[in-house]
């Protein structure tokens, strides 16, 4: 009998235990996103319980972002030094303990605690280092396709619970709302105890769509993984491209995550548009994010990245830029419009960032593209803030909306002098 080759490899017609892996992965994705979103629908229920000022509430949201993206180089490190599925359950209590301990709060540092702190770390550990860890360990064929969908998943995920959790809100109160996040996050730890696993090796099985006759070798610990981080990040750092790639990304953040993301409920709140209606426009800008980002990739493959990312970049400024004439009390035509056109272009601009970090820094593609995710969540952290502030010194969002605008022309102008010429990292920063 020949040895069973091929991209669907299975074992007395059982399904191969890496799509059980990449099942889970999932819905912690899933999951790990829609807690970061919750803060959006929250900002006007504790502004009004508390008195808290809108710049205070999206401080705690700030500091949310920034740790998140300052988690995630380091978490591929944690996975190395400690397992995949002992990182993920401390991650996953960390976000429960964070909302769960909300509903205790009285003064606006515990929800910078709570909510910025303890989640941020946690779902910073489930980020996109955790999906390179899992299509690297348990998949040989189809790594691709199981990348993408986890990407796209994690990234709707942000915005496709959003109305479910504002209907909690007003229903219930915005406690119960933090509660029912505690305790999803804690319904996750069992099914990533049972089902999660490190290295295929540890159950005696290959990665999927591996040639028996070659055996593959679990990967090694690799305690020297962060050293290994910060040297890229020191070497990239010497060189433009790095910086307009940084640049560009921390714009995109700002843009998405930091301005939409967090404040688009509230803004379109005040004017007269129910919470929850607010809710579900972001939710169907999670469904078209992911034709969006599949279209981006196809194109990254035929075209020039570098004015895919300036055509993304100037027609969301342009989109934002407008945005302020169709807030209204009801949903019409051009606000669906605005949501359809921003929906495509959401996280459009990563398949041809991913690409150009590739372009310009080879092997060290991924870990230099760990750092630019870092810039992206601190530029959204830094505008969450800022337009918190405009709302509270204005009484509109106007200004961080025409703001925005500007910033992503600035964007489309940096990616276009981003040059094409590949710069090599320096081995000894680098090296183990």
């Amino acid at each position: 009998m020949l040895p069973q080759t091929g991209p669907g490899p299975r074992r007395g017609g059982r399904i191969h235990r890496a799509w059980w892996i990449a099942a889970v992965a999932f819905l912690t994705l899933v999951g790990a996103a829609a807690f970061r979103a919750v803060p959006s629908v929250l900002i006007d229920p504790l502004h009004a319980e508390f008195g808290w000022s809108h710049a205070t509430i999206s401080a705690a949201v700030s500091v949310n972002m920034a740790l998140y993206g300052l988690t995630s180089p380091f978490a591929a490190a944690l996975m190395d030094r400690f397992g995949i599925r002992k990182v993920v359950t401390a991650a996953l209590v960390l976000v429960s303990a964070g909302s769960g301990l909300t509903v205790f709060m009285t003064a606006s540092w515990q929800l910078m605690l709570c909510w910025g702190v303890l989640v941020g770390l946690g779902t910073g550990s489930m980020a996109l280092a955790f999906v390179g860890t899992i299509t690297g360990r348990w998949f040989v064929h189809r790594r691709g396709l199981v990348s993408g969908i986890l990407t796209a998943g994690g990234a709707a995920g942000q915005l496709v619970f959003l109305p479910l959790v504002s209907t909690v809100v007003n229903a219930h109160g915005w406690r119960t709302a933090a509660l029912m996040v505690a305790l999803a996050a804690l319904a996750v730890v069992p099914l990533v105890v049972w089902l999660l696993r490190d290295n295929p090796q540890d159950l005696g099985l290959q990665p999927y769509g591996a040639d028996p006759a070659e055996p593959v070798p679990a990967p090694p610990r690799r305690p020297g993984a962060a050293r290994r981080a910060l040297g890229a990040l020191f070497s990239a750092a010497r060189t433009k491209p790095f910086w307009l790639l940084a640049g560009t990304f921390a714009i995109c953040g700002a843009s998405t995550n930091g301005l939409v993301g967090t404040h688009f409920v509230p803004a379109a709140h005040d004017h007269g548009m129910p919470t929850t209606a607010a809710a579900s426009l972001l939710a169907v800008i999670g469904v078209f994010d992911i034709a969006g980002t599949i279209a981006s990739g196809w194109f990254t493959d035929r075209f020039d990245a570098r004015r895919l990312l300036a055509v993304y970049y100037g027609l969301r400024g342009l989109s934002l830029i407008f945005l302020p004439m169709l807030f209204a009390a009801t949903v019409h035509p051009p606000m669906l419009f605005f949501i359809v056109f921003y929906g495509l272009d959401w996280v459009a601009t990563v398949p041809p960032t991913l690409a150009l970090c590739r372009e310009h820094y080879g092997d060290e593609a991924p870990v230099v593209f760990g750092w630019v995710l870092a810039s992206h969540q601190v530029g959204a952290a830094f505008v969450a803030f800022l337009a918190g502030l405009v709302r509270d010194t204005f009484g509109s969002y106007d200004l961080a909306w025409y703001t925005s605008g500007a910033l992503c022309a600035v964007a489309a102008l940096m990616a276009l002098v981003i040059r094409r010429k590949r710069a090599r990292l320096n081995p000894a920063l680098v090296a183990g």
